[in-house]
């Protein structure tokens, strides 16, 4: 980074949140620029989650969750075609186990409805039986949202990440932000440890770390507490066992914990929902995954324990006003916060970057529309869906798409290629496995973990020992041979 930069408007974070703001910026004839301090985007909250597009019913009349979940569903089933990131409107299932719970549903059904939510019903236990026979036979009934879905968190972060460099917006990752500068009251940019960068208009999108971002020009106004959910995923041999998203009846602390179909074909249970003292607390628990187990066989008494696969936890970034944090510091012009983006945060978060690109127009920035915008990305290729003629075409055209690198997940070394090469390109193992899933199978890598490694180096033209897993310091290698930096590289 040079020691000096300037942009319009800096984002602080890149996760959901932050790219999509820069996606909705990007339409503009202004200067973006991303600052992620990971070495890849999406890699907090946004990577572990419970990857539910939400319908809208279950967050409080009047709030900005409500009326910003159902716009940012809205979105993205708009956006989804242009874009190309995974979704699926699978539904989802409210399940209630007893007449009490029935009662709650009957709330939940008329909040959705004043929210907004599209084609609410509640269904008798004989319907929610057709519609999922794995579940309980102590079903009392269910609320159905057919806007309810599934979908591929870092894949759509990645998109939106993607369109906004194609149309100008920069991104830089590996640039923490150590400081905020500002000039009577007014921001004039931040501080990194590659040097200043000025800019008017700061976005503060920065997750777990919102508050502390604000804290850096005393803005003390909102604070953050990190919410841990921890969550198991089971083999797509299970795939078939339920078909909805499985919500329990919610409490006043979480939507429950649910059993899923995942956009990819396998499910998963959870998340459970604890306060942690640490915004790096990713560690999965015994109690807690027990408490997770024992919640998802209430619902779905088959739970398939002896096909699961991994398990993992997340944190949610909690507001101390319940609600997401989306307006101007109270302590320096030109700071937006973005922040308290929990649950349904996901969901919302195209609609929270309209909210955004509004405020900034309000405050001062220009926002005049590009001439040649490109709403598009191209379409990468997926060699598993294609039919055996485009596949035997594609291998004519280049060979890698002809090797198998991941046979859990049939990923050719073509798609690690693409993957490498796009703008937004994969720079770690972690990083390859999230953009086209190898690694993601039942062998959770355990094969294709070093090709993947020798790929990278070769296509980054570093030494192996230079690749990482995923984190600033996961260096996978160390070199204990004079010269060993030389080795070969070859897949």
């Amino acid at each position: 980074m040079p020691k000096t930069d300037k942009a319009d408007v800096v984002i602080i974070g890149g996760g959901i949140v932050g790219t999509a703001i820069a996606r909705d910026l990007a339409r503009y004839d202004i200067d973006v620029l991303l600052l992620e301090q990971n070495p890849d985007l999406a890699m907090c909250t946004t990577k572990a989650n419970s990857a539910i597009l939400h319908a809208g019913f279950d967050a409080p009349e009047g709030s900005l969750k409500a009326r910003l979940n159902v716009r940012g569903n809205e979105l993205y089933r708009q956006l989804q075609p242009e874009l190309g990131f995974e979704l699926d409107l699978t539904g989802s299932l409210v399940v209630a186990l007893s007449e009490a719970e029935m009662n709650s549903l009957e709330e939940l059904y008329q909040r959705g409805k004043n929210n907004g939510v599209p084609g609410l019903e509640l269904l008798p236990r004989e319907r929610v039986l057709e519609l999922e026979p794995n579940l309980s036979q102590e079903v009392a009934g269910a609320l159905y949202a057919p806007t309810g879905g599934v979908m591929w968190p870092f894949g759509a972060a990645l998109a939106f990440a993607e369109n906004a460099v194609r149309n100008g917006a920069r991104i830089k990752t590996e640039c923490p932000v150590t400081g905020i500068e500002t000039e009577a009251g007014q921001v004039t940019g931040v501080q990194t440890p590659g040097g200043f960068i000025a800019a008017r208009y700061i976005v503060n999108a920065a997750g777990l770390h919102s508050d502390d971002v604000g804290r850096l020009v005393g803005d003390d106004s909102f604070t953050i507490t990190p919410r841990k959910g921890e969550y198991i995923l089971f083999d797509k041999k299970s795939g078939g066992l339920v078909r909805n998203v499985i919500f329990p009846t919610p409490t006043k602390v979480s939507k429950g914990i649910l059993v899923a179909p995942t956009i990819h074909g396998n499910i998963f249970i959870g998340p459970n929902a604890y306060n942690s003292g640490e915004k790096e607390d990713v560690a999965t628990t015994p109690p807690g995954l027990a408490e997770i187990i024992a919640g998802a066989k209430r619902m779905v008494p088959g739970i398939p324990m002896g096909a699961a696969i991994t398990q993992f936890a997340g944190l949610r970034a909690v507001s101390d006003s319940g609600d997401f944090v989306i307006r101007p510091s109270t302590a320096a012009r030109g700071l937006i916060h973005a922040a308290g983006i929990q649950s349904p945060g996901l969901t919302a978060a195209p609609a929270i970057a309209e909210l955004v690109t509004a405020i900034l127009g309000e405050q001062g920035l220009a926002l005049t529309p590009k001439r040649e915008f490109q709403p598009a990305n191209p379409p990468a290729v997926v060699f598993s869906k294609l039919a055996d003629e485009a596949k035997q075409a594609l291998i004519r055209e280049n060979p890698l798409y002809g090797r198998i690198i991941c046979r859990c997940e049939t990923v050719t070394e073509g798609e690690i290629v693409d993957a490498i090469r796009r703008p937004c390109g994969a720079r770690t193992v972690d990083g390859v496995k999230r953009r086209v899933r190898a690694g993601m199978g039942r062998c959770q890598g355990g094969f294709c973990g070093p090709r993947v490694t020798a790929i990278l180096a070769r296509e980054l033209n570093i030494p192996v020992t230079a690749i990482r897993k995923d984190k600033a310091a996961s260096y996978l290698f160390y070199d204990k041979i004079p010269g060993g930096s030389e080795v070969s590289c070859d897949a």
